[in-house]
């Protein structure tokens, strides 16, 4: 190995908080170290949530670390409380599967997959538990204080704290445990809002295997405004080009804000840190050149780097005068469809999630037709809206969208 990971991931800004650091240092500069992060399938689709994780995925492998994906089939059956004020939904078996193989089709874009290289596990193990065993054997080893004082459980205790969700921890202990007899994994990954679960498992392998385990936490990927990134948050963007596509994932990137360029592109990026740095001293014009270097690279990656020009093609067509507009969302309109109102319209293009909220946007001046702004929301769309087949639709001052007469 000629690259010690734990200098790249600490010099790009990936690490909140590890254990044992100088020894895990040390270890990950003279041994090949075999580590793991888990994914509940939550949904059928990862978000921009996961990118730095995929991203740490691929430094780490890049330095000749293997990995081990862990899918939560057993553990998806519960749900996380971490981070969240309410219960997660309660999925189907045939629901978590469908997930996994989603989730299965994106890490292959980040990480190259063979036994010596990165395995793909799935936690089904715990599905076959027997209750008392299990108890007796681990769960002896758990102080209910102690859980109780963790972040991820502490907020959850005022509005309740379902014994279901209370056995997580448990649970992924178990995962670290389980993959170290497997394996020989010694290394849990996870956002800084699993630093007690992560705990719990490295604690689990000392007590019971006698070895010392280590784990390691990630900076939660944040916004400008420091809202969390991520389907939870409400935001999702996601890796699906059919939930979000190429161009709106392109002008989310193009888009942020730019006290977060330089962040992004050192931990979203494969850009070197020199390059980077230069780019840190710019301002004005050269930043905007700068979120157009982001929003390319980290299309390239997570969509293809025809995807990616075709996105940048389309946002120089509104933004430069050139280019052009084939990436950009498309929805088709049928003759026999015109004369909408507005609102109508902007809800057949699925940019509204309301009537109500239609009408409020208009009032407030966020909704353009052909960059004329919308002074009502009885105004009505017809043939003559549309130039050459085509009307662009603008939806505050980042979101735009094309309709095409059919």
């Amino acid at each position: 190995m000629q690259t010690n990971a734990f200098d790249v991931l600490t010099e790009r800004g990936f690490i909140s908080q590890c254990t044992h650091e100088e020894e895990l240092r040390e270890l990950m500069g003279k041994e090949k170290l075999t580590f793991y992060m888990g994914y509940d399938p939550t949904a059928d689709s990862l978000t921009v949530g996961h990118l730095l994780t995929l991203m740490a995925h691929a430094h780490l492998q890049k330095a000749g670390h293997r990995l081990i994906t862990l899918m939560g089939t057993g553990t998806g059956m519960i749900g996380d409380p971490s981070d969240r004020n309410d219960m997660r939904r309660v999925m189907t078996r045939e629901i978590v599967a469908h997930h996994i193989e989603c989730f299965k089709k994106q890490f292959a874009r980040f990480v190259e997959y063979g036994e010596d290289k990165a395995i793909m596990e799935e936690n089904d193990w715990l599905l076959d538990l027997k209750l008392v065993e299990f108890m007796r054997d681990y769960g002896v080893h758990f102080s209910v204080n102690k859980m109780l004082a963790a972040e991820c459980y502490k907020s959850r205790l005022e509005g309740g704290l379902t014994a279901f969700e209370f056995t997580y921890m448990l649970m992924q202990a178990y995962d670290f445990l389980e993959l170290y007899r497997r394996y020989g994994c010694r290394l849990q990954l996870g956002g800084s809002d699993q630093w007690s679960n992560i705990i719990a498992g490295v604690e689990l392998i000392r007590k019971t295997e006698g070895v010392q385990a280590y784990g390691l936490t990630f900076n939660l990927l944040t916004a400008g405004d420091g809202s969390k990134m991520g389907k939870s948050a409400g935001n999702a963007i996601w890796l699906d080009a059919e939930k979000t596509s190429s161009y709106d994932f392109y002008q989310y990137w193009r888009n942020v804000d730019d006290s977060i360029v330089i962040k992004m592109l050192k931990l979203l990026t494969f850009l070197s840190i020199e390059e980077i740095n230069e780019m840190a001293k710019w301002e004005g014009a050269q930043l905007n050149n700068a979120k157009d270097i982001l929003a390319y690279e980290i299309t390239k990656i997570v969509h293809g780097a025809e995807e990616a020009e075709k996105a940048q093609s389309s946002a120089k067509a509104l933004f430069a005068g050139g280019g052009d507009l084939e990436s950009m969302p498309t929805t088709e309109i049928l003759r026999a469809e015109l004369d909408l109102s507005i609102v109508e319209f902007l809800e057949k293009l699925k940019l509204i999630p309301s009537r109500g909220e239609g009408r409020r946007l208009i009032a407030q001046g966020g909704i353009k037709i052909n960059d004329e702004k919308i002074e009502s929301h009885e105004h009505t769309i017809t043939e003559a809206d549309f130039k050459d087949g085509f009307i662009l639709v603008q939806k505050g001052k980042k979101i735009y969208h094309r309709g095409r007469l059919v």
